[in-house]
């Protein structure tokens, strides 16, 4: 095995182990940050080796199923990238979390092995087990604090509706086993046509699900119940993000059926505006962050299906670096105020200039304000899309517009002039008691992050971009025209200062997330309530009354057999048991009476017989000589009578 090799097995497995043994042992409040932040310097420096040589391992799984991890051009630049950030978040929540922290970085360490597995994987059978995990512990690190009901209550939401996603997965396993395609994800799209359609059908609700991306978004909402930096690594590099990802490994599949990439692309656009709304309506910074995940990887998943491999690629790391420091910034002001209520949080960015500068410029970022990185990425999926349709393109437009209206609602909040202090500050300490103090151990993470959201633009900007496109092999790639780039910048621009005096209406179908929780529960949970409620009372009158008849039938007939049992069986047994009482005392009595007379009778005879013989026996030896003469002669007249005769 090359030093290459062995570095890939430990991207996913180091973490892991040492999240394990975090769990297990429950090492000291102080101790757990420093071995789970170091772990995970240790990870990005092996995710950055095996992005830079690519290279494969396999080893047998099931028979006939191998685990492959894989790096590719486009996981090479996925998994360090997942893995920098969730160092940065760890190192980060070291001032946030300071209770159970060996079981929140064990978990953490866990979460990101396994969106390190799943960014990896080279099979369908070792994306699953990676996808199983972040699902798993994405629950656990939502209800963290489990002893609120609420908490693991969202954590359930989630994990329950994205698990229901998930049998997509399942079944596309399956329908490539049986297609003849192998379960290799580079060979998906080379199952025979039918099978093909399921393939793809089930890793788009699966992808789609994890990615939240509509019907499916509302479980983003609930996962703010999470602590911060939970939230900011599940938005920014795993789970949420590597949803979209899986859209773009497989996009030769979309591409193949001629249908699940023109829905991809539309489900993608339609997310980034719907859920664009969303967030332009929220009053609480988490929820407007979470409604904005799934509207910014909207152009993600818009880009894997029109095949913009590397245009949906260079967004997706952008925006990771983005969301991340925004989620870390908003989360170091909820540990020092207390809140997440925007109006709450006015000015806080005057109070602690260098989380609000950075914050401002991952902002800034999100709104699509050139030079910075999202702007040239967003531009680069709007240029695939006008290739495409002119109705996707301004779809698109009109979700930046949005991006950039969300953008300038919390830009201008946390830099006006803070209000009277007495109403700003009524709504601190509403989530939790606040410290006051943004810790010095935060800053540097959150900078180094919106380093990233300010530069990772020249991944899709000539001359990287282009570059880049080769890499990854996306030959089809269309870098952004300068008229393009252009309209896009004027436009955010436009949005941002015309919002820094006008108050963008939040009416409450918005804030509550456009009722998508409720709809789902009035079309798929209340249904399934109606339909158990019929098949209990179904069951308490057919089933139970017939298990009922059955068992009083079967005590019936078992007192009818012990019926028969005390007037057949008992009396049968009695009667033998007189009848063998009787005989016995019969042959008893013959015993009595006949055999022992007989004995006696034969012993009598026998003592006869012995004093008859006694009685020659008198010593005077003239008498023997008579005895045998007369014993001579009765031998001599039976030999003369025989003669005779």
């Amino acid at each position: 095995m090359s030093a290459a090799e062995a570095a890939l097995w430990l991207v996913p497995l180091l973490p892991a182990v040492v999240g394990v043994a975090l769990l297990v042992a429950g090492v000291g409040n102080r101790t757990a940050p420093v071995i789970s932040v170091a772990t995970a310097g240790v990870t990005v420096l092996l995710a950055v080796t095996v992005g830079l040589t690519g290279p494969t391992v396999t080893a047998p799984f099931l028979p006939g199923l191998d685990f492959v991890l894989r790096v590719d051009p486009l996981s090479a630049l996925v998994a360090p990238t997942v893995a920098l950030v969730a160092a940065l978040v760890l190192a980060s929540s070291v001032a946030d979390i300071r209770r159970d922290t060996s079981r929140f970085h064990g978990l953490m360490l866990l979460f990101a092995s396994a969106a390190l597995l799943t960014a990896t994987a080279g099979t369908l059978p070792t994306l699953l087990l990676g996808w199983e995990v972040m699902g798993a512990t994405s629950y656990a690190l939502i209800g963290f604090a489990w002893r609120e009901e609420r908490r693991v209550s969202a954590g359930l939401t989630a994990f329950l509706t994205t698990r229901g996603a998930d049998l997509g997965l399942y079944v596309a396993a399956g329908a490539a086993f049986a297609g003849g395609a192998g379960l290799d994800l580079g060979g998906l799209a080379d199952a025979v046509p039918g099978w093909r359609d399921i393939i793809a059908a089930g890793i788009v609700l699966a992808a789609l699900g994890k990615a939240a991306q509509l019907p499916f978004s509302f479980w983003l909402s609930g996962a703010m119940q999470g602590p911060s930096p939970v939230s900011a690594l599940l938005h920014s590099a795993a789970m949420v993000a590597l949803g979209s990802y899986l859209l773009l490994r497989v996009s030769p599949l979309l591409e193949a059926t001629g249908w699940a990439g023109p829905l991809v692309a539309w489900v993608g656009a339609g997310t980034a505006v719907a859920l664009g709304i969303v967030a332009v309506g929220q009053q609480d910074l988490k929820q407007l962050l979470a409604a904005s995940t799934a509207s910014q990887l909207g152009f993600v998943v818009l880009a894997a299906g029109l095949g913009a491999v590397a245009a949906g690629t260079a967004h997706l790391v952008a925006h990771a670096a983005t969301k991340a420091a925004l989620f870390l910034a908003a989360g170091a002001w909820l540990t020092a105020l207390g809140t997440r209520r925007l109006s709450a949080l006015s000015g806080v960015a005057r109070r602690w200039t260098i989380t609000g500068v950075a914050f401002t410029v991952a902002a800034l970022a999100l709104a699509g304000v050139p030079p910075l990185s999202l702007w040239a990425t967003k531009d680069a999926v709007l240029a695939a899309a006008l290739e495409e349709s002119g109705w996707l393109y301004g779809v698109g437009l009109l979700a930046t517009a949005l991006s950039a209206a969300y953008a300038a609602k919390m830009v201008w909040v946390v830099w006006a002039r803070p209000p009277m202090v007495a109403e700003r500050e009524r709504h601190w300490d509403e989530e939790e008691r606040g410290t006051r103090a943004v810790a010095s151990t935060q800053y540097l993470p959150v900078a180094v992050l919106a380093v990233g959201a300010a530069v990772l633009g020249i991944l899709a900007l000539p001359p990287l971009g282009p570059v880049v496109a080769a890499f990854l092999g996306d030959a089809t790639a269309v870098p952004p025209a300068p008229l393009e780039l252009l309209i896009s910048a004027a436009l955010a621009l436009a949005v941002l200062l015309s919002l820094r005096r006008v108050r963008l209406p939040e009416p409450t179908w918005a804030r509550t997330w456009l009722g998508m929780e409720r709809s789902v529960h009035a079309a798929l949970v209340r249904p399934a309530l109606a339909l158990a409620t019929v098949l209990a009372r179904f069951d308490d009158r057919i089933l139970d009354r017939g298990v009922e008849a059955a068992a009083i039938g079967t005590v019936r007939a078992a007192r009818a057999m012990g019926r028969v049992d005390d007037a057949v069986l008992d009396r049968s047994v009695d009667a033998t048991g007189t009848g063998t009482l009787l005989a016995g005392e019969a042959a008893a009595r013959a015993d009595d009476r006949g055999v022992d007379g007989a004995v006696k009778a034969l012993a009598a005879a026998v003592r006869r017989a012995g004093g008859a013989a006694r009685r020659p026996q008198s010593g005077l030896l003239h008498q023997y000589y008579l005895q045998a003469v007369a014993v001579l002669m009765a031998v001599g007249a039976v030999l003369l009578l025989l003669s005779i005769g």
